[in-house]
């Protein structure tokens, strides 16, 4: 589930609360915000029951070391506040330093990917909401959802800000 589509000004938001401009000056609790209200309202729409635990996508520890916060944890911790949710921001590892998906196709982005991230834990309660900022492919949320299956979730929805064009 995503609000919105990511173009116009929802993207643009996004964009400045993913790549915010560095130091003091860079910070836009304005696009924090937006985002929040948009990952929140994403939930309310979200399928299903309400879930035991809202798990974000990781960052590898050397890309969250660079940009210095991971974007989907920050939205989860948005949607379980708000909706009186169990957040566990340590549930799911990205054990490969993937390069960027940025710039790859549909294939790439599958490849890239795949086998990136394992649960830490070895059993996970059976309804586990997945939280990302933006979904392009899935391929991420896929591969994510493989790790925590794994790990005894049985029922995982993806709930995301905004989602691109190219998923269908």
């Amino acid at each position: 589930m995503a609000a919105v589509p990511f173009e116009g000004e929802a993207a643009d938001w996004l964009r400045r609360f993913k790549y915010p401009e560095p130091g003091l000056f860079g910070l836009d609790p304005a696009a924090e915000a937006i985002a929040a209200v948009l990952i929140q309202e994403a939930g309310r729409w979200a399928a299903g029951a309400r879930p035991e635990l809202v798990v974000p996508v990781p960052l590898h520890r050397v890309r969250l070391r660079q940009r210095g916060f991971n974007p989907a944890g920050l939205l989860a911790n948005a949607l379980a506040c708000e909706l009186g949710l169990r957040v566990d921001p340590l549930a799911l590892t990205r054990i490969r330093n993937t390069p960027t998906q940025t710039r790859l196709s549909r294939s790439q982005r599958a490849k890239n990917v795949s086998e990136a991230f394992r649960a830490r834990h070895r059993k996970l309660p059976d309804r586990v909401w997945l939280v990302d900022d933006v979904v392009t492919t899935g391929s991420t949320l896929r591969e994510a959802a493989r790790a925590l299956q794994r790990a005894g979730a049985e029922q995982i929805v993806a709930v995301c800000a905004a989602r691109t064009s190219e998923l269908r």
